[in-house]
């Protein structure tokens, strides 16, 4: 099957933190380190690049403004969802909706909601197997 996404620019404030944050994310759910800690590559090929632009606005990150309001990831189990919410603070990220975790999508949606320091919001999502 062709993946759905070729790759994703995300233009970021302070691309060394954005590279830290971002970078252990993605490492734990299985990314690879593509472009000297600016592009991370999926098994898939679909890859993610962080970008800092000296033409960039210096306001802030909104997402709740006109643009994009998440990425939403796959993980592979709820153990290892379970670790990334245990570590994830100390990697710069917070977690959105404590108070219903894993659900906080709904009763039949497995997931952890984090932003880290740019207000990038990102939702892990444990993907389920199909029925039989």
């Amino acid at each position: 099957m062709m993946r759905a996404l070729h790759h994703l620019d995300l233009w970021v404030g302070d691309p060394v933190v954005a590279a830290d944050e971002w970078g252990w994310l993605l490492g734990e759910i299985g990314w690879e380190v593509d472009l000297d800690q600016r592009s991370w590559l999926h098994p898939d090929g679909t890859y993610v690049f962080l970008e800092h632009s000296a033409d960039q606005s210096d306001e802030p990150y909104d997402r709740l403004r006109s643009g994009v309001n998440h990425l939403a990831l796959t993980v592979e189990s709820r153990h290892l969802l379970d670790r990334i919410r245990a570590e994830s603070t100390a990697h710069g990220w917070h977690e959105l909706f404590a108070d219903r975790y894993p659900h906080a999508g709904g009763d039949a949606h497995t997931a952890l909601y984090l932003e880290n320091s740019e207000g990038f919001e990102v939702e892990l999502v444990v993907e389920q197997s199909p029925p039989d």
